[in-house]
């Protein structure tokens, strides 16, 4: 399971929407130049830089040296233990409904009472 940082991070990173279209086009397209990676964004190259330093950080994507060139790629696994994250989460509130459904479903006269006076409403 990630880390608390590193989920914060993660969807940091993933909340804006410049981001969030790099990795699908790395996804989709594999490594890319930062060149490449800019191509259809209408901002600067530092800018676009900036972003990919982003998602570097959350450790959504690699950069390598290639020659001259500083090919980004996509960090699959970062991917994968958000997503083990989300299913983790998932199955807990899923457990957690599906106890509530079966009491919810309980015949009333069955169903705990609670005492006056421990209701804590006031």
């Amino acid at each position: 399971m990630p880390t608390s940082q590193a989920l914060s991070d993660t969807f940091a990173a993933l909340g804006d929407p410049t981001r969030l279209a790099i990795l699908s086009r790395l996804a989709g397209e594999g490594d890319m130049t930062v060149q490449e990676v800019a191509r259809p964004f209408a901002m600067s190259l530092a800018a676009v830089s900036q972003h990919l330093k982003v998602l570097e950080r959350a450790g959504l994507i690699a950069r390598g040296r290639d020659g001259q060139k500083r090919p980004c790629r996509l960090n699959a696994e970062r991917l994968a233990e958000t997503a083990r994250w989300f299913d983790h989460t998932r199955a807990a509130w899923e457990a957690r409904l599906d106890r509530l459904e079966r009491f919810l479903a309980q015949p009333q006269s069955s169903q705990p009472t609670v005492p006056k006076g421990e209701d804590n409403e006031q």
